[in-house]
This record gives C-alpha cells, structure tokens and sequence, in this order.
C-alpha cells in the first residue's frame, strides 16, 4: 500500500512539474535583469533534471529518523542551505536552524505559504493551510480558542478514557494487532466525538469516515479530474463531508430556535456549562465574535478533523515503533505511569493534575517528534528579495525548511540517531532546535491537544500491555511517514484486567 501510495505522489510531482514549468519560465523571463543580478549570491545547489528538477530525488523512501541521501548529500557538497528545482519551480532548500526559524516567525513579512495548487482543490479556498493575512489570523484563533479550552477540560479526558480503555478491552483475546490502523481508528473516533458529537458506531460517523479516507487519498493522487478519478474522487468526497457538517450545523440552527427563540447564542452557553463540542463554539458567541461565515465554519472543522486524525495516528504509531526498540525508556515510562496509579484508587480516571506530573512521558513525546520527524518540510515563498548571511534568495522563489535535517544535526544535538528522551531534561535548550509543529504565527493551533491525547493513551497502553514489532518493520517517509507493514504487533496483556 505505501509503495503504491509513493508512486501516485511521485506521479503527482511529475504532473505538477509539468504544470508549472511554462509559469516558471514565464516568471523567470519577467525578472529577467533582477535574477541577473542576485544569481551571482544564490546558494550553490543544483537543477536536476530537466522539467522535474530533484523532485524525485527529494521525495525518494527514507527512515523516517535519518535525513535521506538527498539532503545528506547536498548539505555536504553546497552547504547547509541550497539551491535546487522543486516541484516544478526554482527552490531554496534550508536545513540550517537559523534560517528555519527565520523563515516561520517571518510570515508575511517576508515569507508566505506555498503549497502546490493541486491540493489547492482538496482542502478548499478557506483552509488554514492555505489563507493567509487577516483571514488566517481569524480562522487560528478560533481554534486556539477552543482547544486551549477543551484539552484541560473533565469532559475531554473523560471521552479519552473511554477510548482507551475500549482499545484495550478490543485486544483482549488477540496475539497481534496491525497498529497503525488501530491508531487512526482511534483518532477519527475522538475527533468526531470532540467537534461533532458524534459516536463512532453512528451511521452519520461511518458516513463521514468513509468520505474522509477517500479524501485523504486525494493528497497523494495525480491532479487530474476526470470521472473515477482519485483526485476527482477527493474533491466531491470533500464536498460531501461539507454538506454534511452543514447538515449537522442547520439541524442545530433548528433546534436552538425551536427552544430559545432566536438567541442562538445558547449554543455556546451551553459549551461554557461543559455540553457541547467544536462546533458548538464556531455556531456561537465565538463565531459571531469573528464574523465566521458558514464556508468558514465547515473548513476549519474539516481542517482540525485532518490535523488531529492523520498526524496524531502517525505520532502514536511512532511512539510504539520507537519505545520497543528502546526497553530501558520504556522501562522508565511504565514506572511514571505505575506511580500515577498508585496514587489513585481502583478505577479512578486519570485528570489534569495526574497528566502535569507525567515530565518523562512528556520526554518521550517530544523525542519522538524529534527523532520521528512526523512533518518533513513545509512550503514557503519568498515574497521579496532577501539577503541571509551573504546569500539572496530571490522573490518568487519557493523556500523549503527542512525539519528533519537540523532534528538529526550532529551540530545541534549529541548523537542525534540515538532515540534518548532524557536529553530533554539534561539540555533545556532542546525545545529551541526542534520544530515540529512548525513555528510563527502558523504554529499547529492543535499540538497541546495532541500531547495529552498521547499521554493518556500511553497510560493505560503500557499498564496492561507488552509489545514486540513482528517483521522487518520500520517507518518510511513517503514523504508523510508510513510502516511498510501497518505496524503489526505481538501483543501480550500484562494481567487479566483493563486498567
């Protein structure tokens, strides 16, 4: 599967190259005497192949936690940072941490998001990963809103409890589970059970899972539309969960005016009681506060649905990988999470205060984002000519950070193939050279959410589970990372009950 999965978006990036390169061409005789100008103060690098340039080479299947030949090779013959023909346009490609940083906290000013129009299609006009200014701003804080609210509240880690505590109940009995698809079960069943309500086992749920795996396939399919089509598959799937966040939010409409009148602002009345989920909010005082239009309300649903399903399900399936490979971190782990237990009664579930006392599983996350590398890169122009250390990067121009590359700098860290979640403890400095979640004012609204997500589910996964990775298995940037076997484990319960 991620073989196939790999040679569709090595496809799309040959399709795309193809569509861009007449833009490129144009856009470069347009600068025409400026480019002459700052060539001379380019970064060194090189174009590749003709029309593709190094996309392929770029995107080629690598261990999730080691830069690649492409970069390793060309850190070491131009640099740090290098010039390169990317997705079917001139590129800067940094692995320097300096610049990375540069490059997130300087949004707008002299950076922009870029990514390839194809997914342009998909995620709709209003997505996060693709408004900018004024609109971005506006979209991000409703949802920092929300989830700083709602990742400390009892009705979320109770919701999580459930989910965990039914994962392990599901395994009882089993000698093996394929964990990666387990994982993304897990995290469509709490996403939709966050933001909308709904229970996994309703027919609306299944609906909705069903039209967003096929969404996702759209990400990694060429972008052509023609019937059948995956990419024209993705695109109506994405209008169909529309119309289906749009059926929940008039039934809602309905029910509100039925029962008081025309204060709709009760919605979020009741959220603020501890009833309701996401979109409660964004239909409330808090979407009346920004001026949400209803396409705006749908995307950023749909946008928080595919941050917290696909990454977190990857972030969950690299913590399992990661701590059976490491049994002395695992060890330690299991004797944080034994002492919690302890200091509570049979059955009582876990809270804030117990989640604010778990500092090595916090470790243990943060290493994992580190030496896992769930995000590779993101996509950023140039908007203007800029001078970096006696370079020039050249407006237009795409400018990759690669998060990978400075995550594993010998430079930065000490032996940084080594998965070693106390280097957080011995170094605070470490939260400066990782990026994970990107940087600026196009942070993951969503990482703290995540984290206790992750915290809870590694609770009550090492209290009453061993685990051993059956095969040759390891996780494989595609570039978004993958197990080339689904992450099979052997499983053996620790003791006959669910804790």
């Amino acid at each position: 599967m991620a073989l196939e999965i790999f040679t569709v978006f090595l496809g799309l990036c040959l399709a795309s190259a193809f569509l861009l390169i007449f833009r490129s061409f144009y856009s470069s005789k347009r600068r025409g005497e400026a480019t002459t100008v700052v060539v001379s103060k380019l970064p060194k690098g090189s174009r590749g192949w003709p029309l593709i340039g190094e996309t392929l080479s770029l995107l080629s299947p690598h261990r999730s936690n080691s830069p690649g030949t492409f970069l390793l090779e060309h850190c070491s013959w131009y640099g740090k940072i290098f010039k390169s023909h990317l997705f079917g346009s001139p590129a800067i490609v940094s692995c320097d941490l300096e610049f990375n940083v540069s490059i997130l906290q300087n949004e707008e000013k002299l950076f922009q998001a870029s990514y390839p129009k194809a997914m342009h299609g998909i995620l709709g006009k209003h997505s996060l990963l693709l408004v900018s200014g004024e609109q971005h701003k506006k979209l991000r804080n409703v949802a920092v809103s929300f989830i700083s609210a709602s990742k400390a509240t009892a009705d979320f880690h109770r919701c999580l409890e459930e989910l965990c505590t039914a994962m392990m109940e599901s395994w009882k009995g089993r000698k093996e589970v394929s964990f990666h698809k387990e994982a993304k079960e897990f995290t469509m069943s709490l996403m939709v059970k966050t933001l909308l309500s709904i229970k996994p086992g309703d027919v609306i749920g299944s609906r909705i899972l069903e039209d967003f795996l096929t969404y996702m396939k759209g990400f990694v399919s060429l972008p052509l539309y023609f019937p059948g089509s995956p990419y024209a598959m993705a695109v109506k799937a994405r209008a169909r969960l529309s119309s289906t966040v749009k059926e929940i939010m008039k039934e809602r409409k309905n029910k509100c005016i039925s029962s008081s009148g025309d204060d709709q602002n009760r919605i979020s009345d009741d959220h603020s009681e501890g009833v309701g989920d996401f979109l409660d909010v964004i239909m409330g005082k808090e979407g009346s506060r920004w001026g949400l239009s209803d396409e705006e309300q749908v995307s950023i649903v749909l946008d928080i649905l595919l941050g917290g399903y696909e990454t977190t399900a990857t972030l969950m399936s690299l913590l399992v990988y990661f701590l059976a490979q490491y049994p002395i971190a695992l060890q330690t782990l299991k004797e944080e999470h034994q002492a919690i237990r302890r200091s509570k009664q049979d059955g009582e579930p876990l809270n804030w205060e117990d989640y604010n006392q778990m500092q090595f599983t916090y470790n243990v996350i943060c290493e994992t984002l580190r030496y896992g590398n769930v995000v590779k890169f993101v996509h950023r122009k140039a908007i203007r000519d800029i001078e970096y250390k006696g370079l020039c990067i050249p407006a237009g121009w795409n400018v990759l950070p690669m998060f990978t590359a400075t995550h594993l700098d010998p430079d930065l860290h000490t032996n940084p193939t080594e998965f070693d979640p106390w280097r957080w403890s011995k170094d605070k400095g470490t939260h400066k050279k990782v990026t994970p979640f990107g940087g600026g004012a196009r942070l993951c609204p969503g990482y703290g959410l995540a984290q206790v997500e992750l915290a809870f589910f590694l609770h009550h996964l090492v209290l009453n589970y061993r685990w051993k990775i059956k095969g040759d298995e390891m996780p494989l940037a595609y570039p978004y990372v993958e197990f080339k076997r689904g992450l099979l484990l052997k499983i053996e319960p620790i003791n006959n009950s669910i804790n």
